[in-house]
């Protein structure tokens, strides 16, 4: 027995570019996260994976208001009792790069379930 193939299932999806140079980090994030998910589409609805892809360029430009190097935190719990590991931004800048930065950004702003993976994966950096 044959089955069609659903259309929806793999909606054309276009090519976003997005500067992000003198953009604060959140600002960009929003951008990023609303396009990823769909949301500027008159076809959105929560349970269904209709984003773009996002190309982000300049991520070395960004910058970061206020105090924000010195007093935002990154938390990481590594699974043994006691052990909550704090990072400032300073740090996991140095450490993991301005990508990383954005990226854990995005994720924080994306739905907490199975779509969060396929829409992060099509985020990507110049």
């Amino acid at each position: 027995m044959q089955t069609k193939k659903n259309i929806q299932n793999n909606p054309p999806r276009k090519i976003i570019t997005i500067d992000a140079e003198n953009k604060s980090l959140g600002r960009v994030a929003v951008e990023v996260a609303v396009l990823l998910r769909g949301k500027n589409k008159p076809d959105y609805v929560p349970y269904k994976d209709v984003g773009d892809t996002v190309v982000v360029i300049n991520i070395d430009k960004m910058k970061f208001t206020g105090n924000k190097l010195e007093n935002k935190n990154y938390f990481h719990y590594t699974g043994y009792l006691g052990n909550l590991k704090k990072k400032t931004l300073k740090e996991f800048l140095i450490k993991r790069g301005p990508k990383e930065v954005l990226r854990v950004a995005v994720m924080g702003m994306l739905q907490k379930n199975k779509l969060r993976a396929k829409q992060i994966k099509r985020l990507r950096f110049q």
